[in-house]
């Protein structure tokens, strides 16, 4: 299917879900987009014993950051733990404002049009939060009822989203809390697509989930993809789901992109004559940084940020 089909499309399913018709415009456009956390007030400058300049200067997290996704596309974002991922994620879903650069969904600014965007994207994150005394269902329809659906709307939607999940139904009636980690986070999952958001935002969806609910979250990614078009940015450290679900692979490093392409442009980049078969993800990360992505996550007080 050509590109501007599947915008075509794109924009027809969410205006007949939601009642008004998307803007033009490439799904998402990131354009220079800078974040710095720290450069406050240093109190070791009063209080000798507290510390000095160099636990309170500026860390650059997000660093001239440029891609775009195009319609019905797998965009993904490899890094390590700290290397700036989930920041990038919260600007673009309009939780953090960034230092420098802009982000466009549809062609709105995400600055200027801030409520339009948030009706178009969704975002799935590892660490959602829920009410952990209300139900599956309960959390469901509240956080459905805040998206703009009805309670119709969101009873109609459940019960197939969850199904193709692999989430018992029965399930759904029980307390978050009794959950286990690869549940919840399927209901997380459903929680985002209820309103059938383009692009979707997809924050490190399968880490720490077992083998099958794993599965199951791939599957049913790569389904709504599929069959819907849709438009997904999906940051990772798993190599190997990358290479599975994405179209076009960047790698973030110190809060820069270092190197974007097709999986298989990544592996010519580095090929120098070997067979292209024989080179990985891993491969690509190491050749083009010098480290694996083990190597270079950044030490656990970075993390907060990154």
């Amino acid at each position: 299917m050509e590109a501007d089909t599947i915008a075509h499309t794109n924009r027809d399913a969410w205006s007949n879900g939601h009642g008004r018709a998307l803007p033009d415009g490439l799904p998402l456009r990131v354009s220079h987009v800078s974040k710095s956390f720290g450069g406050g007030f240093d109190f070791g400058r009063l209080v000798p014993f507290v510390g000095g300049a160099d636990g309170n200067r500026t860390r650059r997290v997000v660093d001239d950051v440029s891609f775009e996704i195009r319609p019905g596309e797998i965009f993904g974002v490899i890094g390590a733990n700290g290397s700036g991922k989930s920041t990038l994620i919260r600007i673009i879903s309009t939780l953090l404002l960034a230092d420098a650069g802009d982000v466009r969904v549809f062609g709105l600014d995400a600055v200027r049009d801030t409520m339009s965007v948030r009706s178009l994207i969704n975002r799935v994150s590892a660490d959602p939060s829920f009410f952990r005394n209300m139900t599956a269902y309960e959390n469901l329809l509240f956080f459905g009822r805040v998206y703009g659906l009805n309670a119709g709307q969101i009873k109609r939607l459940t019960p197939g989203i969850l199904g193709r999940l692999g989430f018992e139904w029965e399930r759904a009636l029980e307390p978050m809390s009794h959950l286990s980690r690869g549940q919840q986070q399927k209901v997380a999952v459903a929680r985002s697509f209820l309103t059938s958001p383009i692009p979707m935002l997809l924050d490190e969806p399968t880490t720490g989930l077992d083998p099958r609910s794993k599965r199951d979250v791939q599957a049913f990614i790569r389904r709504v993809q599929r069959d819907h078009g849709a438009s997904i940015l999906l940051t990772t450290h798993d190599m190997e789901e990358a290479e599975l679900f994405c179209d076009r692979i960047s790698f973030l490093v110190g809060g820069r992109i270092v190197a974007e392409g097709t999986p298989l442009e990544l592996r010519r980049l580095v090929a120098d004559g070997r067979p292209i078969d024989s080179i990985n993800m891993e491969t690509v990360f190491m050749e083009l940084t010098g480290r694996s992505v083990e190597e270079d996550e950044e030490p656990e007080e970075a993390l907060v940020h990154g």
